[in-house]
């Protein structure tokens, strides 16, 4: 993934945290996290796991207690039996949730880029690791599922975005209430996956002199963005769908793009200088709409922001590194 660029830029205050949130961020940091080794997988160890009674453990629990105490009182040996029997099958259970995550091996994929405002889904891959079936294992904030003895199984993370800028993901939760849900057995696993956040476009931008102007220094010969047909090429990395030679692939030529020529290709700039006196997060919504409206138009086209510059280009490549730059950008005070 590219690295985002990033300048110095004034940190916005934090919010005032309460007691409430400080000590429950003071216990969380208690917690052993799963280390991940030099693979990028974590293995959940015996000291990783914790483990507390749920509502219907608890009240399963009162319920055992009521039991005890009238058959003590009657010195009813068969109620006895009953209520040691059920405080067995709860210590089972309890043995059972905790070996549900023994030995489990976790392993995190980044996120595809999205924009501001919509959930990035990142991949938790699960892996058994002592050769046992497993079940009802849940992501915390993701969905559960059923692990085969000795297999893998992908689980879908979404995160929702508010900001731009490079999202981490650095911890995930796996628990489990199997078999009887009397007790949650919980790990915190440490991970190391990312996902570019793009600015989130304004609705629509106002069509600056930029992205209509033209290049009269353009050499001609293969011009993109003029109108003459020249010839085909092989496909690269980046090249516009839209100019593919769908023929070419029918009659088995393989995956050729249409070349286009002429004394007026369409060459344009998207710089941040142009813009209305707005504030800054407004300008980069602004030019992040000027390039998805750019890339739509299959114009060269490059971008300048302050202290940086991205080369003309064309392509779905070019676009994403356009807007990469500009999700990681920050700004001089």
């Amino acid at each position: 993934m590219p690295k985002l660029p990033t300048l110095s830029c004034k940190r916005s205050r934090s919010p005032e945290l309460t007691d409430a949130t400080l000590l429950t961020r003071w216990f969380h940091t208690l917690l052993r996290r799963v280390p991940m080794d030099k693979q990028g997988q974590a293995s959940i160890g015996p000291r990783h796991i914790y483990i507390l009674p749920t509502r219907a453990g608890l009240g399963y629990g009162l319920l055992l207690f009521v039991t005890l105490l009238g058959a003590l009182n009657y010195q009813n040996n068969l109620g006895l039996l009953f209520t040691f029997i059920m405080a067995g099958v709860s210590l089972v259970s309890m043995h059972h949730a905790w070996f549900n995550l023994l030995r489990l091996r976790v392993r995190a994929q980044p996120g595809a880029p999205v924009f501001a405002g919509q959930a990035v889904r990142f991949t938790i891959t699960l892996e058994d690791g002592r050769e046992r079936a497993r079940g009802a294992i849940c992501l915390r904030g993701g969905e559960c599922i059923d692990l085969p003895a000795g297999g893998a199984a992908p689980v879908m993370l979404p995160v929702q975005t508010q900001r731009r800028g490079p999202l981490l993901l650095r911890e995930v939760q796996l628990e489990t209430r199997y078999p009887l849900g009397l007790f949650r057995a919980w790990s915190l696993v440490a991970v190391d996956a990312v996902a570019t956040v793009y600015p989130r476009p304004a609705p629509q931008a106002p069509p600056p002199q930029q992205l209509t102007s033209i290049d009269h220094n353009a050499s001609g010969d293969q011009g993109t963005g003029a109108d003459d047909f020249v010839g085909a090429r092989s496909y690269a990395p980046g090249d516009s769908l839209r100019r593919i030679d769908w023929k070419a692939l029918a009659r088995e030529r393989g995956l050729m793009v249409k070349q286009f020529g002429g004394d007026r290709a369409a060459r344009v700039w998207l710089d941040w200088a142009a813009l209305p006196p707005v504030d800054d997060e407004t300008r980069i919504a602004l030019l992040c709409r000027q390039v998805l409206e750019a890339s739509g138009q299959d114009l060269v086209y490059g971008l300048r922001l302050p202290g940086i510059s991205v080369e003309r280009g064309q392509g779905d490549a070019h676009k994403h590194r356009c807007l990469t730059t500009l999700a990681g950008f920050r700004c001089e005070d």
